[in-house]
């Protein structure tokens, strides 16, 4: 498992749909969820430090578990099924360790709220990174390409900088 805390929300360009972006301290791997608006606003909530006067439906159940007794330990994504994100809510009740399966989406809405960490498991990062290498490969092996290539390596973003 790989601890990773959320960068901010985005809007896929593509498909105009929220999506939540998440990042390992020490930005090995960046992982984008999509997510629906009303799970984006469930987590701006808590990223945004928003205070709301009656508890949001996270905030209950948060506050459920604790008058039950449990305790929010962390939250796991553990797996990706045919591009859905799964993860598990890990709860403490006295000795005892439970999960409890959730969205991605929901279950980061609470670990925010709880301030407890996100975990992702090593084999949803390792997939990841293979589709990413599947995604972006080189298609063109060419003069063109090969000359583009050496002033993109020379390429210096400071160039570019608004001088004031």
């Amino acid at each position: 498992m790989v601890e990773m805390e959320v960068v901010g929300l985005a809007v896929d360009e593509e498909t105009k749909m929220p999506l939540i972006i998440l990042k390992d301290k020490e930005e090995k791997y960046i992982l984008p969820i999509w997510i629906g608006a009303l799970e984006a606003m469930a987590i701006s909530i808590p990223l945004n430090g928003i205070k709301m006067l009656r508890p949001m439906t996270h905030d209950l159940l948060l506050n459920t578990l604790e008058n039950l007794g449990a305790k929010l330990e962390h939250i796991e994504i553990t797996e990706v099924k045919d591009s859905t994100y799964y993860a598990e809510i890990v709860l403490l009740k006295g000795e005892e360790k439970l999960r409890i399966d959730s969205r991605p989406s929901d279950a980061i809405a609470l670990a925010l709220r709880a301030k407890v960490p996100i975990m992702v498991s090593q084999k949803v990062l390792d997939e990841i990174e293979v589709e990413k290498r599947e995604k972006y490969q080189v298609v063109l092996e060419d003069e063109e390409s090969k000359k583009w290539a050496e002033i993109l390596e020379k390429y210096d973003l400071e160039d570019i900088k608004y001088k004031m």
